[in-house]
């Protein structure tokens, strides 16, 4: 995941979906360790249900398609 996209991605997890910002902390731990996606790591230690990771996973491809629009 790029710089550009885990600030937004964080403050989204904080504000929408109210993860405190200690579970956030550690979830970014174990991503940059095992080198996995944040949205995945959240749901497999229990931070966020599956309906959550889809939401997440949503608004990541949504994201990622406005920059992509943008950019030309």
């Amino acid at each position: 995941m790029t710089n550009d996209l885990q600030t937004p991605l964080l403050e989204y997890l904080r504000h929408k979906l109210a993860i405190p910002a200690d579970a956030l902390k550690m979830a970014v731990k174990f991503t940059e360790a095992s080198m996995g996606s944040l949205p995945m790591v959240l749901w497999q230690y229990g931070l966020i249900d599956l309906h959550q990771l889809d939401e997440v996973l949503d608004w990541i491809d949504n994201r990622e398609i406005n920059e992509v629009e943008l950019s030309y």
